[in-house]
């Protein structure tokens, strides 16, 4: 049984997509029910889990061979870093007490790095969570991803503006497709080569691109002209706050922003064990575009 944590997000879904194809026995775990019937539809074991319940990730894992494990920073927390690292603490406890074969953790570009860089020192402290687990252990470490351009689609396409955090917008950043990590994922819980201490495999896009480049990919896309814009840092704030983040969130992130645009969150350096994706920031933005007007029609 191969039992895949955060099944229903970008990732989760296309490793259990891999993996039911490849006929292995899936135990889809989603924390809300609406998602099990498409997740049913092909064919997987579907269980609904409170993370911060111990018992509840105990029953989860409970007969696996292998687990995905996947700790997403909480939208919508007074305090997503503490709320997150109750996560973690009881995921980890859960895996130390019935290890699986095998594990393979969701993890991020520069958590390696102990220090302020935001939401990916959150990653840092996932990962040493479960570096007692040292063997069949995988911390599967992903650049940005692609989709997260999606939450200013709106607005570059109201006002032909793709507003940026990443300074300057020239330089160019990591960054993969959801897509792209979880066939990764999927490959990696199926190797069955021994894997005596811990693993750490890094995963990045075929190419690196800047905010220029994905305004323009944005503006092919659209077929008119988008244009970058450097959100002044001051800005930031004031502005993810007006999203609906919480103060500690949107500190979260501008942490983050700030050790990006710093050089700090990359692959690190010296990493033995790299995988490229082959999905476009161009296909990603057409799918997210696609996925936008048939949710304005509906």
């Amino acid at each position: 049984m191969f039992v895949i944590f955060g099944a229903s997000g970008n990732v989760g879904r296309a490793t259990v997509t891999a993996l039911r194809e490849s006929g292995r026995r899936v135990r889809a775990v989603v924390r809300d029910r609406r998602h099990a019937p498409s997740l049913e539809a092909l064919g997987c074991e579907v269980m609904a889990v409170d993370l911060n319940d111990r018992e509840s990730v105990e029953r989860a894992i409970r007969g696996a061979q292998a687990v995905q494990m996947l700790c997403p920073v909480p939208d919508g927390a007074h305090d997503p870093a503490a709320t997150m690292r109750d996560m973690i603490d009881v995921s980890a406890a859960a895996l130390r007490a019935q290890p699986p074969t095998r594990v393979l953790v969701l993890s991020d570009y520069g958590a390696e790095r102990d220090e302020n860089t935001g939401i990916t020192r959150l990653f840092h402290y996932l990962e040493q969570q479960v570096k007692p687990l040292t063997s069949n252990l995988i911390l599967l470490r992903s650049a940005e991803h692609m989709e997260n351009w999606a939450r200013v689609l709106p607005a570059a396409r109201a006002a032909g503006v793709l507003p940026s955090l990443h300074h300057p917008l020239t330089k160019c950043f990591p960054t993969v497709a959801a897509r792209d990590v979880g066939l990764a994922a999927a490959a990696l819980l199926q190797d069955e080569a021994p894997t005596p201490t811990s693993r750490v495999v890094s995963i990045e896009g075929p190419r690196r691109v800047s905010a220029w480049d994905v305004a323009s990919a944005l503006g092919d896309v659209l077929d008119r002209t988008i244009e970058a814009h450097a959100l002044p840092r001051e800005e930031w704030a004031p502005v993810l706050q007006r999203a609906g983040l919480s103060a500690r969130h949107t500190q979260l992130i501008v942490d983050l922003y700030d050790a990006h645009n710093l050089g700090r969150i990359d692959v690190e350096a010296g990493a033995s064990e790299r995988r490229f994706g082959t999905t476009t920031i161009e296909a990603v933005l057409s799918e997210l575009t696609q996925r936008t007007d048939v949710a304005a029609r509906a």
